[in-house]
Order: structure tokens, then sequence, then C-alpha cells
């Protein structure tokens, strides 16, 4: 299956931009009476046949459409310092869309070492991704956030902080309470929150913020691990959560 992007389908006529109609006459070579299929990024799936392949605007007609295609049984949201290296943050967003993601929001860390972030590179990361890996959903990526508003903000799920602060056995340090590991505590079915800290982790104050508003210390395990390796290995570890639960139920 061929996915196209389109955030707004026309039904039961619909033109492709430019750029989605180039991809599939130019590069997939495809012609008039070829089927192909689009996604809005909010779950609808829809079934196309093309009627006049133009690469400027290839013009479409819908014959079938499926609203919730994929739909998981809750929302997993990433809060992520982004990385120095910017590559290294977008390889994250490509490889948590694959998996399954719902919202990213990137976060502003006192340890932050990027303070810019650009987000139209990372849409198109993000479209791309959505479309290889077959989905219908299109993360929500929200702008560079400062950590002490996402910490705070109110939000009705589980809410969990990774952090490093401490010894490899989980106990917190500094004071804090022991950090758990997160396939112990993370929930299946229910909305998550997980938040992933810097280069240089979260500060002290940091963990004890979350804390207070009610995020849960959790430990990915023994090993050091770069931002965007901690970040994908939680998205992995609430996928398999959710993966399991939906087997065995």
């Amino acid at each position: 299956m061929q996915l196209f992007y389109a955030p707004e389908i026309d039904s039961p006529r619909h033109i492709l931009s430019e750029e989605e109609s180039r991809h599939a006459v130019k590069v997939l070579r495809l012609g008039a009476g070829d089927p192909l299929h689009l996604v809005d990024g909010r779950g609808t799936l829809c079934t196309a046949r093309i009627e006049r392949p133009d690469p400027r605007g290839c013009v479409l007609r819908i014959e079938d459409e499926t609203r919730g295609f994929g739909a998981r049984p809750c929302r997993l949201t990433m809060g992520v310092a982004p990385t120095k290296n910017g590559d290294r943050f977008e390889w994250f967003l490509e490889k948590a869309t694959e998996v399954g993601i719902d919202a990213i929001v990137p976060l502003e860390c006192a340890n932050s070492e990027r303070r810019v972030f650009r987000p139209d590179r990372a849409e198109k990361v993000l479209v791309s991704a959505m479309k290889q890996s077959l989905k219908a959903y299109l993360p929500v990526l929200a702008p560079l956030t400062p950590f002490r508003d996402v910490a705070t903000r109110p939000f009705e799920g589980t809410k969990l902080i990774a952090h490093c602060r401490g010894g490899g056995d989980g106990r917190g340090g500094f004071g804090h309470a022991e950090r758990l590991p997160i396939t112990q505590v993370l929930p299946a079915a229910t909305d998550t929150v997980i938040l992933i800290g810097p280069e240089g982790d979260f500060t002290e104050e940091e963990v004890a913020l979350a804390m207070q508003n009610g995020f849960t210390p959790v430990t990915l395990g023994e090993s050091r691990l770069r931002t965007e390796t901690a970040a994908l290995t939680a998205v992995i570890a609430a996928y398999l959560k959710n993966s399991w639960a939906t087997i065995w139920k």
C-alpha cells in the first residue's frame, strides 16, 4: 500500500499537492486508473484512483473512506530535549513515529545544548515516517517549550520522568525518590506522558518540580543512553506494553 498525505481530503475528487503529485507521477510512474491511498494525519484513510496524472496537480477520484484507521487505545506524549546534533533528534522523530506516538513536545531545559528548534524540517520527517510505516495519524509537534510549563501543565493520565540522578541500582540520589523500572509503572491503555532530558540530564530542581506535580521518576536500565536512544526506548516500552495487553486481553 502506497500512502500519500493530504491534510484536507476533498471528496469525491481530490487534487494532490504538487510535491505528492510529482512523487506519484514522476517517481512511482502511476497513471490514469491506478489506485492509491490518502491519509489526512487525523485517522482518515481513503482509497482513490487517478483520473488525471498531472505532476503539478494529480486529480484523484475518492472511492472509499475509513475513519480511525489504526487508532490506538491510548495517547503517548513524549517531552524530549532536542539534541545538540539536530540529526539525532530527527532520527528519534522518525523512529518514534514508525513505532507509534501521538505528540512530541521539544523541551527547553536548564542543561539544554540546543535552544533553537525549527519545526518545518521536523514536520517533513514526521510526514515521511507516517507514510512509510502505513499510519493514518500524524504526531502533533509542539514548539520548543520551557520545562516548567510542561511539568506543571495539567494532564489526565500517567506522568513519568526518566533521569539518571543516582546510581545504576535505581536509587534516586540527591534526596529524590527511588526510580522505578519504566516497565514496572507503564500502564496499558492509559494516556501517558514521559519526559526525557538533554545530554546533561535534568537538574535536581527540574526533577523535584516534576515530582511535585505528580510525575513518577523512572529508570530505563543500567546503561547510559543518549537522549534520542533513551526517548526511543521509552516509546518502544509503551508500545510493547500496549501490544501485549491487546494480545492477552
